[in-house]
């Protein structure tokens, strides 16, 4: 009986440790996106030149900083809210704003998540806009 406790007690342990190390590589590979760029934007003040970015991200809460990158080479950083959608996006997409005569990413979604990074909208930026009303 009690060889019986220690082998359930082995597999216990065991299944517990493989189930963290299955969440923590979800979490961490939910931390990622691709985005396909078709004509030159603007990031954060940084120019992006059309075509495809890996986007990484990190950061506690809503609040994050994505990186634009090809290979491990990093072409624009910005600050993000991670912000919760109605429906998982159909594509990967940008929201581009134009009104400044520059083409300008404002929001990021990706296919099947229903989150997206919206760029330049952190807490702290809320906060600092609320204070000035």
């Amino acid at each position: 009986m009690k060889l019986n406790n220690l082998a359930l007690n082995h597999l216990a342990k065991t299944v517990v440790l493989g189930l963290a190390v299955l969440l923590a590589s979800s979490a961490f590979a939910s931390n990622k996106g691709t985005l396909r760029v078709h004509e030159a934007l603007e990031v954060n003040g940084q120019q992006l030149a059309a075509g495809e970015y890996q986007l990484r991200w990190d950061g506690t809460g809503s609040n994050v900083e994505v990186s634009f990158m090809q290979g491990k080479k990093e072409f624009a950083k910005a600050s993000a809210k991670v912000v919760a959608l109605d429906r998982a996006s159909d594509f990967d997409s940008a929201v581009v704003d134009h009104s400044s005569g520059k083409a300008t990413v404002t929001e990021v979604r990706f296919a099947g998540k229903k989150y997206a990074l919206a760029l330049g909208a952190t807490e702290k930026a809320e906060m600092s806009e609320g204070s000035g009303k």
